[in-house]
C-alpha cells in the first residue's frame, strides 16, 4: 500500500463525516425528523375526537319506571351506592314516574329508543323487573339488587373499606410481563429498522446518478465507501432516535402516573438498553449493506424499488420467525433465529428480556459483525462488477482522482 493512501477505517471514517455532515446539517433532516410526528399527531386528534363523540353520545342509561316513591327510593340508593359500584352499571335516571294503578308497557318504551335508555326498571324495589338485551341485563341484575335492596331500607348503614395485601408477582406472571416486554422490544427494533434502513438505498442511488460515487470508488476502497456511508446513515438514525426518543419520554414522564407497570427486563434496564442499541445498530447494518448491494444492481429509483421489494417482505419473514422463536426459548427454533444474522438481533434483544446471560450477547454481537462484513464484501464487488466493469481487484485510479478527493477530505 502506498504511504499517502488511506487504510481502509481511515478512508470509511472520511467517508462517515461527509456524509453525516451533509444530511445532518441539511435541510431535509428536519423534515426527516417531524416525518414519524405527523402520524402520532394523526392518532393523537382522531383520538381527542373520537373521545369528544363518546362524551356527546353518553353513557348508557337504565332508566326507572315506578311509582313517585319507589323511584325517588331508588335513585337515592343508587347515589348512596355509587361509589362503591364503580362502572358496574350505567347510570340510573328518572323515565317515569306512574301514578298509582298506572300501567306502563316497557317493551314499548324501549323500542321508542328514547335518549340513551339501554334497559328499564320497572315494577316495585321489593319485586322490581328490569327490560332489556340479554346480555347486558344479566351483569346488571348483581347492582341493580343491591340498589333495590337499599332502597326498602335492607343495607348496612356503613360499608367496611376492604385493606389490600399486596404480595410478590408469581413466577408465572413474570415470565408473562416479560414475554410481553420481548414482544414490544422486537416490535419497536423492526419498525425502527425499516423506518431508517432505505435511507442507506436513497443516497447511494443519488450518488450513483450524479457520479461521485464512481470518483470515490476509484480513489479509495469500495469496501471503505460502503462503510463509510453505513456508518453515517447509522449514526444519522441514531440522532433522530435520541430526538424521538427525548420527546416521547418526555411525554412519558409527564404521564407517568395513568402509564401501567411494565416488567423488569431479566438482564436489567441498564443492560437492556445497551444491548437494544447496539442490536439496532447490527440490525440497521445488516439490512443496510443488502440495500447497498441492491443499490449497486439498480440504475433507477423505479429499479430500486423493485428490488428492495423482496428484501422488504424477506425482512418481514425474518421478523415473523424470530417473533416465533420468541414463545420457544432453548429449542432448535431459536437456536436457528440466533444463528440466522437478519434475525440474531431480534432473536437476541427478545433472549434479553427473559434470560439474564449476557456471554451470548458477546458471541451473538461477534457473529453479527462478521455478517455484516462479508455482506458489505459481496455489495463492494458487486458494485465493482457491474457499475465499474472490473472483475479484478479495485479500479485503477483515474488520472487526477486521487488528488481531487484529497483536496475534498482536506
Amino acid at each position: 500500500m502506498s504511504a499517502d493512501r488511506l487504510s481502509l477505517w481511515q478512508a470509511a471514517f472520511v467517508i462517515a463525516r461527509r456524509d453525516f455532515t451533509a444530511v445532518l446539517f441539511g435541510r431535509a433532516f428536519l423534515f426527516f425528523l417531524l416525518g414519524p410526528l405527523f402520524p402520532i399527531a394523526v392518532a393523537i386528534m382522531a383520538g381527542g375526537i373520537g373521545q369528544k363523540v363518546v362524551e356527546e353520545t353518553g353513557r348508557p342509561e337504565i332508566g326507572i319506571a315506578m311509582e313517585a316513591g319507589d323511584v325517588d327510593a331508588m335513585l337515592a340508593a343508587y347515589v348512596r351506592l355509587a361509589p362503591r359500584l364503580g362502572n358496574a352499571l350505567p347510570d340510573l335516571v328518572a323515565m317515569k314516574r306512574l301514578q298509582p294503578g298506572e300501567h306502563f308497557d316497557p317493551p314499548a318504551a324501549l323500542k321508542g329508543r328514547q335518549g340513551n335508555i339501554a334497559a328499564i326498571l320497572s315494577g316495585s324495589p321489593a319485586v322490581p323487573v328490569l327490560t332489556g338485551p340479554p346480555e347486558a341485563i344479566a351483569r346488571w341484575q348483581g347492582p341493580l339488587s343491591l340498589i333495590a335492596a337499599g332502597a326498602i331500607g335492607q343495607e348496612p348503614r356503613d360499608y367496611p373499606q376492604i385493606a389490600l395485601d399486596n404480595v410478590k408477582v408469581s413466577a408465572a406472571k413474570e415470565r408473562s410481563n416479560r414475554l410481553l416486554l420481548a414482544q414490544m422490544a422486537q416490535m419497536l427494533l423492526f419498525l425502527l429498522t425499516m423506518l431508517l434502513a432505505g435511507m442507506v438505498l436513497s443516497n447511494l442511488v443519488e450518488e450513483k446518478g450524479n457520479k461521485i460515487i464512481e470518483i470515490l470508488a476509484a480513489a479509495i476502497p469500495m469496501d471503505a465507501v460502503f462503510l463509510g456511508k453505513l456508518l453515517a446513515m447509522l449514526g444519522i438514525s441514531l440522532v433522530g432516535i435520541a430526538v424521538w426518543g427525548g420527546l416521547g419520554g418526555s411525554v412519558l414522564w409527564l404521564g407517568r402516573e395513568a402509564l401501567p407497570d411494565i416488567a423488569t427486563p431479566a438482564v436489567g434496564w441498564p443492560a437492556f438498553l445497551v444491548l437494544g442499541t447496539l442490536y439496532f445498530a447490527m440490525a440497521y447494518l445488516l439490512l443496510g449493506s443488502i440495500f447497498l448491494a441492491i443499490g449497486s444492481l439498480a440504475a433507477t429509483v423505479r429499479e430500486v424499488q423493485t428490488l428492495s421489494m423482496p428484501v422488504t417482505m424477506m425482512q418481514l419473514l425474518v421478523f415473523f420467525f424470530a417473533s416465533f422463536a420468541l414463545a420457544q426459548p432453548g429449542t432448535s427454533i431459536e437456536l436457528a433465529a440466533i444463528a440466522f444474522p437478519l434475525s440474531s438481533p431480534f432473536a437476541m434483544l427478545a433472549r434479553a428480556a427473559q434470560n439474564p446471560a449476557l456471554w451470548p450477547h458477546a458471541v451473538a454481537l461477534a457473529w453479527q459483525v462478521a455478517a455484516v462484513t462479508l455482506f458489505i464484501r459481496i455489495g463492494a464487488e458487486l458494485f465493482r462488477r457491474r457499475v465499474m466493469q472490473s472483475g479484478q481487484g479495485r479500479v485503477p485510479a483515474a488520472p487526477g482522482a486521487w488528488r481531487f478527493w484529497r483536496r475534498a477530505r482536506n
